[in-house]
């Protein structure tokens, strides 16, 4: 009996020291910043199956950190590739006010350290402690207004109040092109993020937002919806949570269905998916207590831990068979809109809602009744179609001019090749003929939308330093989705390229008519054309200027740059 409790007492004294603050609060509060990194430096120290790297910058001036978990020792990703290890990457607190996942995931990994919980020697864990370090250390209580608990948590926008969660295509943040940087090294099968949802109140502990399965598309998108999804809401099951997807009703109400949330690419899972990666956001509701939402979270990544590891060969097949296939894929999708002739049924437990009057206006406010629980068939829209597709060129050329687009493209480890001399090239040009823009910002753009444009085929003069990128790489989605003007979130679409937008160059109207009298003399088909538009619109035969501007504009003149999108298709 000594020699037993000689041997129990330091486990047990060892077992507490690496409590976590939620557990030492009975699952009231989260931990601060400083106490998250200190807890995972303790962990790196004491256990060899855990390494915390230092990784890129963040705008707090803090760097992130990468927490792997390897049953071997191994920490090296191309390393652990070649032996055949899944990679699930977690990545938590993009939105601090919402830190299940940063509990979780302690709670997780100290499981795993004390052999409480099984790692599969087949399974790797990256881990993102927490990834908006800013938000994280602007603490309050009254953040989230709605939320119950913990005591104290972060706040949704970063150092520069932005939402992480729009920032992965336009990287605004030292923290978007850090993780960039980090989701290349990892290449993860799997990618989980972390959140708490709010909206309506119903009985789920957690819903769930997994990558659109037909935008993901291809043998991926197929298993994801046949076998993924289904298995882990049958494990899920198994652990005492009835899973449902993200709650978004079509019309407010569950009678009119929910809708698929389309995750595009600004998105955690929708930038995933352009790297064939399965991609899913767990979202805890925000009225489960805090403990609750915590264990329900640390479930499910234990939920994806047993999937992976039974499922490794198949889920490694079809992401290789998807990178090479994507290379020879001769179009790719844009544009996506909700097709409602497509529905699938899922079983929804909600509460009774109703309206009663309002204490604060005394008018009719909304209630949901928990003492009047019910579950029920609901219609799902689950499919999005392809609005917009594109047939891919052989390759785009992008001129030097354009650095902050090809930082981006080297930040996300695409194939790009520096044109090693002035060349003259045959390229497909886009001009943009029309496009529609906020009027207000939307984190820190005025995003552009409906953009249409015409094309024509042109020699143009490129000079060394110019990049070209060929379209024969598994980036090859990711180059289509951010490079066509027409796409989504296409680097268009956020700004990058609004400088063509703006006319440069101009005239003096009393000197160019003399110019333009010279060149509708040398040139009759413009001059017809002049005189075509003047006999169809009073309003133009009527103005010296419009007629004037028609001129310049028809003639060599006029600025070629001029909503002539820079980036040009080889076609050939």
């Amino acid at each position: 009996m000594r020699i037993l409790l000689l041997v129990l007492f330091p486990l047990s004294l060892f077992s507490q020291s690496i409590s976590t603050k939620f557990e030492q609060t009975q699952g009231k509060e989260t931990p601060t910043y400083q106490e998250i990194i200190t807890w995972w430096k303790m962990m790196d120290a004491r256990f060899a199956t855990i390494k915390m790297q230092t990784m890129g910058p963040s705008d707090a001036g803090f760097p992130l950190h990468l927490v792997v978990v390897s049953n071997d020792g191994d920490f090296d990703m191309a390393s652990l590739r070649r032996k055949n290890k899944r990679i699930i990457l977690i990545n938590n607190g993009i939105h601090p006010g919402e830190p299940d996942g940063i509990d979780a995931s302690m709670l997780l990994v100290r499981d795993i350290a004390t052999r409480k919980t099984k790692l599969p020697d087949n399974v790797i864990l990256a881990i993102i402690p927490v990834y908006n370090i800013g938000g994280c250390l602007s603490r309050s209580p009254w953040y989230r207004a709605d939320q119950n608990g913990p005591a104290e948590f972060g706040s949704r926008g970063n150092s520069q109040n932005l939402d992480l969660n729009r920032d992965f295509i336009k990287c605004d943040s030292r923290e978007a092109r850090s993780f960039a940087a980090i989701f290349h090294q990892c290449d993860p099968d799997i990618f989980i993020d972390n959140h708490v949802s709010n909206g309506a109140d119903y009985q789920h502990v957690m819903t769930l937002l997994t990558t659109q399965y037909s935008k993901l598309g291809g043998v991926m998108g197929n298993y994801l919806h046949t076998e993924f999804e289904p298995a882990l809401y049958k494990l899920m099951k198994e652990k005492g949570y009835d899973l449902v997807p993200y709650v978004d009703f079509a019309g407010n109400t569950p009678e009119a269905g929910m809708t698929a949330y389309f995750d595009g690419p600004r998105y955690s899972s929708g930038y995933a998916t352009l790297w064939h990666s399965f991609a899913f956001v767990p979202e805890t509701h925000m009225l489960k207590p805090y403990a609750q939402r915590v264990a329900a979270t640390q479930a499910f990544m234990e939920s994806m831990i047993a999937f992976a590891t039974k499922n490794s060969a198949v889920i490694h097949q079809l992401r290789e068979q998807t990178k090479q296939s994507v290379q020879q894929q001769p179009s790719f999708a844009v544009s996506w809109k909700l097709d409602t002739t497509q529905v699938d049924q899922v079983l929804f437990k909600g509460y009774e809602a109703g309206h009663k009057p309002s204490e604060v206006s005394g008018l009719p406010r909304l209630y949901y009744d928990r003492s009047k629980p019910y579950e029920k068939q609901i219609r799902y829209f689950n499919y999005y179609a392809p609005r917009l597709a594109i047939n891919k060129p052989v390759g785009y050329i992008i001129p030097q001019g354009w650095y902050k687009v090809i930082d981006l493209l080297k930040l996300n480890k695409v194939n790009m090749q520096s044109l090693a001399k002035d060349t003259s090239i045959e390229v497909e040009i886009y001009r943009i003929d029309d496009y529609k823009t906020m009027a207000r910002q939307f984190e820190m753009h005025h995003v552009n939308t409906d953009v249409t444009v015409s094309s024509r085929k042109q020699v143009i003069h490129f000079r060394k330093g110019d990049y070209y990128i060929p379209l024969n790489q598994p980036a090859n989605r990711f180059l289509v989705e951010v490079l066509e003007p027409q796409g989504d979130d296409s680097y268009f679409a956020w700004n990058y390229f609004d400088g063509i937008l703006g006319r440069k160059e101009g005239y003096s109207a009393y000197a160019f008519e003399d110019l333009a009298a010279q060149y509708l003399n040398e040139h009759p088909d413009v001059r017809q054309q002049l005189n075509a538009r003047k006999a169809s619109d009073t309003a133009f035969a009527k103005s010296a200027s419009a007629q004037l501007d028609f001129v310049y504009k028809n003639s060599p003149y006029f600025e070629p740059e001029y909503l002539r999108y820079p980036v040009y298709r080889v076609v050939r």
